[in-house]
């Protein structure tokens, strides 16, 4: 039942942040890069960094924040990773590092997951990021760029990606 009302909430959350965002600033050149990646899909995470060097950006200006379902028991030491235990009913998010990393004003945000996922969803819908690019069957309405990419082959995602941000003058 908690878990119904969580996501009844999130997505309230997530349609309340979309008429809410500004789009003023959508055109501005590539600076800062930011990922937003489920863990259970793709966990490679040095090759987003040197995606990002591909792109001419420096390691600092390529961040990178993460979902998993639930903390392993292993003790870890990232910190740009969130749970679904960090959202609370409303549908707020109480980790430091996830709130900081999305009042970043990113340059572009890239939804590094598959479908429709609710929580990653809700953070997208809640970014400063001026230019948000998803991939296949994400929810529409969060992203200024939809491709539709098998995001396990890594050169496939590259070249798209910088395709579209030659085209669009980011890059």
């Amino acid at each position: 039942m908690l878990k119904k009302i969580k996501k009844h909430s999130l997505k309230k959350h997530t349609e309340k942040k979309l008429t809410d965002r500004d789009i003023s600033q959508r055109n501005t050149p590539l600076k800062y890069l930011g990922f937003l990646v489920d863990e259970v899909f793709f966990d490679d995470f040095e090759l987003l960094y040197e995606f990002g060097n591909e792109l001419g950006l420096q390691r600092k200006d390529v961040k990178l924040f993460t979902f998993v379902e639930t903390r392993r028991k292993i003790p870890s030491l990232r910190q740009n990773q969130i749970t679904n235990k960090e959202f609370n009913w409303r549908g707020e998010i109480h980790n430091q590092n996830a709130q900081e990393f999305l009042d970043f004003p990113f340059d572009v945000l890239i939804g590094f997951y598959k479908g429709k996922h609710e929580f990653l969803s809700a953070m997208v819908a809640q970014s400063k990021a001026k230019f948000k690019i998803g991939f296949n069957d994400a929810d529409e309405r969060l992203f200024d760029l939809l491709l539709t990419v098998d995001l396990q082959k890594p050169e496939a995602f590259k070249s798209e990606v910088k395709k579209y941000l030659k085209i669009l003058k980011k890059i």
